[in-house]
């Protein structure tokens, strides 16, 4: 079915989990989440970075309405999406690191490339 994951959550409950973790990402570069939680983390972080690519006062008004912390999103507008000018999309890489010990979820590493 397409469209977004509901990751068992209700809507609001999994919007500010997905922005908390994508801001978590931009702030220190990788996270350890779920597999299915990562790869949504990296769908809308891939969207952050394609829209901070041009600085412009509504680029920066729609990153600043989902990232949490606004030095966050000044760094997004001032290193990460400037390294990733000549490049369209694929800004992400997950690398799955095997079964969580206490319910066996299939864990992930998120990061920046």
């Amino acid at each position: 079915m397409p469209g977004t994951r509901k990751l068992g959550r209700a809507t609001a409950h999994r919007t500010a989990m997905l922005r908390a973790m994508v801001t978590f990402l931009f702030e220190n570069g990788k996270i350890e989440t779920t597999v299915t939680r990562a790869k949504e983390v990296s769908s809308m972080a891939e969207k952050m970075i394609t829209i901070a690519k041009e600085d412009s006062l509504h680029n920066k008004r729609m990153v600043m309405s989902f990232v949490t912390k606004e030095d966050v999103s000044n760094k997004l507008f001032t290193e990460i999406a400037p390294k990733y000018k000549d490049r369209n999309g694929g800004y992400t890489r997950i690398t799955k690191i095997g079964p969580r010990r206490g319910d066996a979820a299939e864990m992930a590493i998120i990061e920046l490339i």
